[in-house]
């Protein structure tokens, strides 16, 4: 009977010593991709990372929202004259150089709107030179590299009892999950800037059109305000990668492995939460609302 227990306890060991190497030898890989993606995505111009967004985008902007900018120019522009006119003692003191003025505010206004998509992209070309700047700089190979921790784990698995092995295939499994969602995770907020950058281009002309107007200016320098926040978003999460790759760097695979692959587990959770937390800073730090 001891013969036959101690055989099936040695199958179970064997089947969960398997199962454990099989969950930690691929278990960073999903993490590893995204974030070796991460200094390519925002690295690029919205031209340059999807032509076929970017066109039709540009396309919608130009054909159904600058006609719509053209109306809320003309009833900006209108405005302000009317402001302008009323504003001098009631129309009984009223200068040459108002009209002047505003002649050229209006031109202004017009030469704005009309060069909307070149401003739009000044915008992200400097975002995108800061960023490939950083690059140079910034520690960008944060890998986490546990293939030579699995070979020495192998042994120290041997030794352990099957009630251990157990609870440490579940713990593998448990990190497994997690590193899967928190892949996603920063899937999402890579992507989901590039898309909330494409949304907030596409109507770029609209605010640019109030950008000279007294009442309406502040939607324009806001909207200004924004897009730095957004290019130089990308500036904070290589900082985010950079620290990210330091940390996990310094995490030596040896002794308590378990251990070890649960700091990584911290160490990604935390740039989850600091990937998420740079578009809020970015708009705080430019006061974008």
């Amino acid at each position: 009977m001891d013969a036959i227990w101690s055989a099936i306890t040695d199958w179970l060991k064997e089947i969960l010593i398997s199962g454990i190497l099989g969950n930690l030898s691929g278990m960073f890989d999903g993490v590893n991709g995204q974030v070796g993606n991460i200094a390519a995505q925002v690295g690029t111009t919205p031209q340059a990372w999807n032509g076929g967004i970017f066109d039709m985008v540009q396309n919608l902007s130009n054909t159904v929202v600058l006609p719509i900018a053209g109306v809320v120019l003309t009833f900006v522009m209108t405005l302000e004259l009317i402001q302008m006119v009323t504003d001098r003692n009631s129309m009984h003191d009223i200068d040459t150089w108002m009209f002047f003025k505003w002649i050229f505010k209006t031109a202004c206004a017009v030469l704005i709107v009309s060069n909307t998509w070149n401003i739009v992209m000044g915008v992200f070309d400097v975002a995108q030179s800061v960023v490939n700047s950083a690059a140079g700089v910034i520690v960008s190979d944060a890998s986490i590299d546990i293939s030579s921790a699995v070979t020495d784990l192998e042994v120290q698995l041997e030794a352990m009892e099957l009630g251990p092995l157990l609870g440490l295939w579940l713990q593998s499994m448990f990190v497994g999950l997690t590193m899967w969602a928190l892949s996603i995770c920063i899937f999402i907020v890579i992507y989901g800037r590039m898309i909330e950058i494409y949304l907030v281009t596409s109507v770029a002309p609209i605010p640019m059109a109030a950008m000279l107007g007294k009442e309406f200016g502040g939607m324009g320098q806001n909207y200004l305000r924004s897009l730095f926040a957004l290019g130089f978003q990308a500036f904070l999460i290589m900082v985010c990668v950079g620290i990210y790759a330091v940390l996990v760097r310094n995490i030596a695979f040896s002794g308590d492995v378990v251990a070890s692959i649960w700091s990584c587990v911290g160490y990604t959770v935390l740039l989850c939460f600091t990937l998420f937390k740079t578009g809020s800073l970015a708009k705080g730090v430019f006061s974008a609302h």
